[in-house]
């Protein structure tokens, strides 16, 4: 989609947009069912990067400490109760600006991949830059999807970092597509970002060929000690019409409801759900930041009459996982 289709989208008023919004989505998808996806940090602090949000980024002073890449036992511990808890895609985390073919912490990355992918779960790693090996030997070992988010706009992107440039992130989608690995991508917003910073990063996310699987659209957790402590909470107005534009824009992907969701109410996720999200991060931390418990989030989907989805493909075989 173009920047002003999308901008004609949003702007106009908000129960047409959801109505719009909710037409598009029972087209495609069950308009019932939620996934639920377990996120784990496998790697956690010392970022050589500066991403003003962050608070694994070696560049300030948080409350985060260093801890080196967790034994696979750990990795499949958590994996095996996430599957338990109703989880259908298992993502893990490492805060490193990349990873090269080659190095130690590759092949035990390759290696954790390969044993988590016989528990019969969606794979999804994020591990910063990539090339097309890289991406290529994931693939083999057994990743389903490659989470690397855009953050924001192309123009608002030197604002948040300046470590790395927005093609950097291009080059590694790029290599992802090329893999046959499917693109999990979205971004962030409450970071100071305008309302067209927010459907610039759309319209590029639209235009990707193929378009990204799925989109998390992150609500900016202020951590302390980043240059973004003090941003107030996003209106959920504002959080409600994104998702929607989101879900019309790019009609086939997941879009998940991601970090930031401790600081939404009951009824703000209710309707970012009636618009078009269709899948949440579940577990009580998000890599760094606080998450509703699982518990909470099953007890407002059933009330809500969604139900979590208990089915996975991969590889075009359909599996069941356990409830």
């Amino acid at each position: 989609m173009t920047f002003d289709q999308l901008s004609a989208h949003y702007h106009q008023p908000l129960f047409d947009l959801i109505s719009e919004s909710r037409a598009v989505h029972l087209s495609h998808w069950r308009g019932e069912e939620v996934q639920r996806c377990s996120l784990l940090s496998i790697k956690t602090g010392g970022c050589s990067e500066d991403c003003a949000y962050c608070a694994q980024s070696a560049h300030y002073s948080t409350a985060v400490e260093r801890e080196e890449l967790l034994s696979l036992e750990n990795v499949l511990t958590a994996a095996r109760r996430a599957r338990s808890q109703g989880a259908t895609r298992f993502c893990m985390g490492a805060a490193w600006r990349g990873v090269r073919d080659g190095s130690e912490k590759f092949e035990r990355v390759l290696e954790i991949v390969r044993e988590v992918s016989q528990l019969g779960m969606e794979v999804c790693v994020t591990l910063g830059e990539i090339g097309p090996v890289e991406a290529r030997k994931l693939k083999k070992a057994g990743v389903t999807a490659y989470n690397h988010n855009i953050d924001t706009s192309p123009d608002f992107y030197p604002e948040i970092v300046t470590t790395h440039t927005f093609q950097n992130r291009l080059n590694t989608i790029a290599a992802v597509q090329e893999s046959g690995m499917s693109v999990c991508c979205g971004g962030i917003i409450g970071m100071g970002e305008s309302e067209a910073d927010r459907l610039g990063m759309l319209e590029v996310l639209s235009n990707f060929d193929p378009p990204p699987e799925s989109v998390p659209i992150n609500c900016l957790m202020a951590m302390p000690g980043t240059p973004l402590a003090d941003q107030p909470p996003v209106d959920i107005f504002e959080l409600v019409r994104l998702i929607a534009v989101t879900r019309i824009a790019l009609p086939k992907a997941r879009v998940r409801l991601a970090a930031g969701r401790t600081r939404i109410s009951r009824e703000g996720q209710a309707l970012c759900f009636f618009a078009g999200a269709n899948s949440i991060f579940y577990g009580d931390k998000l890599l760094t930041a606080k998450n509703p418990a699982a518990d909470v989030d099953v007890a407002l989907l059933r009330e809500l009459g969604l139900h979590i989805e208990s089915k996975v493909t991969i590889n075009d075989e359909c599996l069941m996982t356990k409830e």
